[in-house]
């Protein structure tokens, strides 16, 4: 696994004040591929601490699956001791037995970060591309192509499904540093397409 090992970031210091860091872990749930991120912000400037996947194919339930996924996101939570996770809403879909699958998935991860007593704010897709990006739709390399510019950084391709967890973690810090920022993370109304839109637009298929 490719990696960037937790390092002091430079910045404008006051003498005899250590400027605060918060660190994120950002996660992008799936059924078969997990990705994740872990940034540290200081003096507004960003670090990559850790980045990776968690592949599930190879396991034979979906029971294993949401275990592992468990198990890893717990390990670098005690690891990297996160302030903050920020998590992708599951997307919507035409298929619902996929969806409760995704939820799943999202949900396991939620439950390593609450059982440690950790925030948690979700993110559309297309809100995480926006805030990266600058454009909702983005493609996956457009991401990897902004990230590697904001973090001063080439990233492994063979990661690549571990970049929309760092983009996620990123979303969560541009958005926490906004102004009226609670409400742009955490606004279930204003976000497109996730559970609740799903469930208002198909009611009949969640029986």
């Amino acid at each position: 696994m490719m990696s960037k090992q937790r390092e002091e970031v430079p910045g404008v210091a006051t003498p005899g004040v250590v400027a605060p860091e918060k660190v994120i872990i950002g996660v992008d749930p799936g059924t078969q591929v997990t990705g994740y991120g872990v940034i540290m912000v200081r003096s507004q400037q960003i670090s990559l601490v850790q980045y990776g996947v968690i592949h599930l194919s190879k396991y034979s339930t979906h029971e294993l699956k949401l275990k592992k996924i468990f198990e890893r996101i717990s390990q670098l939570i005690d690891e990297y001791l996160p302030d903050e996770m920020a998590i992708e809403d599951p997307f919507y879909g035409k298929n619902a037995q996929s969806m409760l699958k995704l939820g799943r998935a999202q949900g396991v991860a939620m439950a390593a970060a609450l059982s440690r007593s950790i925030p948690i704010v979700e993110y559309s897709p297309k809100k995480v591309k926006q805030s990266v990006t600058g454009n909702g739709n983005a493609s996956k390399e457009q991401v990897a192509y902004m990230l590697e510019n904001i973090l001063k950084m080439e990233l492994s391709r063979e990661f690549m499904d571990a970049t929309d967890g760092i983009a996620i973690a990123i979303c969560h810090h541009y958005h926490a540093n906004a102004p009226a920022s609670i409400g742009a993370g955490t606004n279930k109304k204003s976000k497109k397409g996730g559970w609740g839109a799903f469930v208002n637009e198909n009611p009949d298929r969640l029986k």
